[in-house]
């Protein structure tokens, strides 16, 4: 599975990979600090999932994930945020799943884990920032 990890603070992107980089099925592909970058990598890197900050800066949550499924069918997009009740906001916008950044990092790899989010073959470990 490829995955793009977007968020503006370089510590939780750092956490992220390394957390990625231990699962097999699994790659990291790119990286964005902002929504624009995040749309770009989007379009250019073709992941099969965004693990994607709700606070991300340059567009309205909402509106980031309708833009998200628009640019590529199938794009399961899963939420991280540092507030909890952020999570019905998210849901509403119709993500695949939601964690907060305060649960254990056991949370996120069970929820890429279950029910067919995670998979696929041949996968590679090269990335780019946006």
């Amino acid at each position: 599975m490829r995955v793009i990890v977007a968020d503006d603070k370089d510590e939780v992107r750092s956490a992220l990979r390394l957390l990625l980089d231990h699962e097999d099925q699994v790659a990291e592909v790119g990286e964005a600090v902002d929504a624009e970058g995040l749309l770009e990598a989007v379009k250019t890197l073709a992941p099969d999932l965004v693990l994607v900050g709700w606070e991300l800066p340059g567009m309205a949550p909402a509106s980031l994930v309708a833009e998200l499924r628009n640019l590529r069918a199938g794009l399961r997009v899963v939420v991280l945020s540092g507030r909890p009740e952020a999570k019905a906001a998210a849901r509403s916008a119709g993500v695949d799943g939601f964690v907060s950044k305060n649960e254990s990092p056991e949370r996120l790899i069970g929820l890429l884990r279950q029910g067919g989010v995670a998979g696929g073959s041949g996968l590679t470990r090269e990335r780019e920032t946006w």
